[in-house]
């Protein structure tokens, strides 16, 4: 059961999860900038933006979730790859966005199950207010997120703007399917979970 996507990506994606295991991809369809996203302009950040620099690993402790992270870019149909089936534990984010931490809405995706079993974000779903999510970076720094909400959405009402709008502080997405699965048509949602940076960490040499 693969994740599709259709998306614009930085500006507004709708999910679609399909279980086809030939189409690991997500096709982007670029809109106009959305705006107003997860926090209004005005609200400050909680903690300053920090340099962009390549994500390595994310952790949950709530959820059990402690993962490589790898990037994912488009391709030359403009399609947005998933991390790869025969990996089910990893967790992709779209390299030519924000990085985790860097002013903006990053974007980190994961399977909720394959045809093997369960994959890492199985249990997303579950994630409440306030939880932490732990982002370990290429330059020994560690994002902290604090989760603002977590959303279940159908694919007739994604809410691209809420979900991919240009916001004032640094965010994550975490995304995956939801809903029902239906053989034919894949799941018939998709889980986001909103989150905001609010403080930094370094890690020793």
């Amino acid at each position: 059961m693969t994740l599709s996507v259709t998306c614009a990506l930085l500006t507004g994606i709708v999910w679609v999860c399909s279980d086809s295991s030939d189409d690991s991809s997500v096709a982007a369809v670029r809109v106009d900038d959305a705006a107003g996203g997860g926090a209004p302009p005005s609200q400050q950040p909680s903690q300053e933006p920090l340099v962009g620099s390549r994500p390595v690993k994310v952790t949950i402790p709530t959820i059990f979730i402690e993962a490589p992270i790898t990037g994912l870019g488009l391709d030359k149909k403009g399609r947005l790859g998933t991390p790869p089936l025969n990996k089910p534990m990893q967790v992709g984010w779209y390299r030519n966005g924000p990085s985790p931490g860097d002013a903006g809405t990053a974007l980190l995706v994961g399977h909720r199950d394959t045809r093997t079993g369960p994959a890492i974000f199985l249990n997303l779903n579950v994630l409440r207010k306030g939880a932490k999510v732990k982002v370990n970076r290429a330059d020994r720094r560690v994002a902290v997120f604090t989760v603002d909400e977590v959303k279940t959405y159908t694919k007739d009402k994604f809410p691209d703007d809420k979900v991919y709008g240009s916001t004032a502080r640094p965010e994550l997405r975490l995304m995956t399917c939801g809903g029902r699965f239906n053989a034919k048509s894949g799941y018939s949602a998709n889980v986001v979970v909103f989150a905001h940076l609010t403080s930094m960490k370094k890690l020793g040499v």
